[in-house]
């Protein structure tokens, strides 16, 4: 079984694909066939040693993916040998074979393929729970997506537009924000020529936005937070410029708005039986045409160096796709 490997941290191209032998599952365990799997912003900071979680040498990148059940092992039901399915775990997905707990696999329908829903786990899962369970975005409400192009801000532009909202995309460049136009953004906000507070405002008739989506983070988060309505929702996803904002709460006060953390991963644990909800309505959508995840660019293991090193680059429009 070929694995790609971070045997020490380092930048992208310390990574390594090498043989291991393959896995088997114990008690309560299932192995998948992985036939594509997908990488993130954060697998560019986990290989360095850099990201909240921090596993043991050597480890794979990549948290989703999608293929067949290869094996189960003792006490597993609920699956059986060849099924399709997709599935997430906290890192080491890039490889042929992965061993994993049931809990974190849903059935996937044959019309949908691996290509198209290894990557809907991670950006379009944190998404929709970051506007269903955290923000109660409601039909009718105006949402500002920082970073509209990335992987999840792409999939905010999306999930957004789908449950009704109106989508203010807000990119660092014309062909960014481009690129979110054509998933149904209504209006635009280059944040690299315009000032983003004012603009928002401006868009909004003076109201202010009920909904910020943050995967950025930096300077730009206090700009936001000043640009929200009266008991708007401030939703923090990431830090993908770097640093962590420190905003001045005297703001939350005078805008009666809130503050929401999104951390979808301690979520699953936490409550799977609403994931797992979740992942239902993401793959209907998905079946009935409503959300076509953009697929960036395809590659193989050995090319995952090259997909981790265009990702932090912010060359990726979209989700970066493997297959093993």
């Amino acid at each position: 079984m070929k694995a790609c490997l971070c045997k020490a941290y380092g930048p992208p191209s310390s990574l390594v694909v090498e043989d291991l032998p393959e896995p088997e599952p114990g008690p309560g365990q299932v192995v998948v066939s992985v036939k594509a799997c997908a990488l993130n912003f954060f697998d560019t900071l986990i290989i360095q040693g850099k990201y909240q979680y921090k596993p043991g040498m050597p480890f794979s990148p990549s948290a989703e993916f999608a293929g067949t059940v290869d094996a189960m092992g003792p006490g597993v039901s609920g699956f059986s040998p060849g099924e399709r399915v997709m599935g997430y775990m906290k890192w080491g997905a890039a490889r042929e074979k992965v061993v994993v707990s049931p809990d974190m696999l849903v059935p996937l329908p044959d019309a949908i393929s691996f290509e198209a829903t290894a990557g809907l786990s991670v950006t379009y899962g944190t998404t929709l729970h970051a506007f269903r369970d955290r923000g109660d975005l409601k039909a009718g409400e105006t949402v500002a997506v920082l970073g509209a192009s990335g992987g999840v801000g792409q999939a905010a532009v999306e999930i957004a537009k789908l449950m009704g909202a109106t989508v203010i995309a807000c990119a660092s460049s014309a062909e960014k924000l481009a690129f979110a136009k054509s998933l149904g953004a209504d209006h635009l906000l280059d944040y690299s020529t315009e000032p983003l507070k004012e603009r928002l405002k401006e868009l909004t008739d003076g109201r202010g936005v009920d909904v910020v989506y943050d995967p950025v983070g930096g300077n730009l988060s206090e700009q936001a937070l000043r640009a929200t309505g009266w008991e708007g929702r401030f939703l923090v996803i990431g830090f993908a410029a770097g640093e962590i904002p420190k905003i001045p709460l005297n703001l939350l006060l005078l805008k009666g708005c809130d503050i929401r953390g999104v951390f979808w991963g301690e979520s699953l644990v936490r409550d799977p039986q609403g994931h797992g909800e979740n992942m239902v309505q993401l793959l209907d959508w998905v079946a009935a045409g409503r959300l076509k995840p953009h697929i960036h660019a395809t590659y193989p293991l050995d090319g995952i160096p090259q997909a981790l090193e265009d990702i932090a680059a912010r060359k990726v429009l979209g989700k970066v796709i493997i297959t093993p």
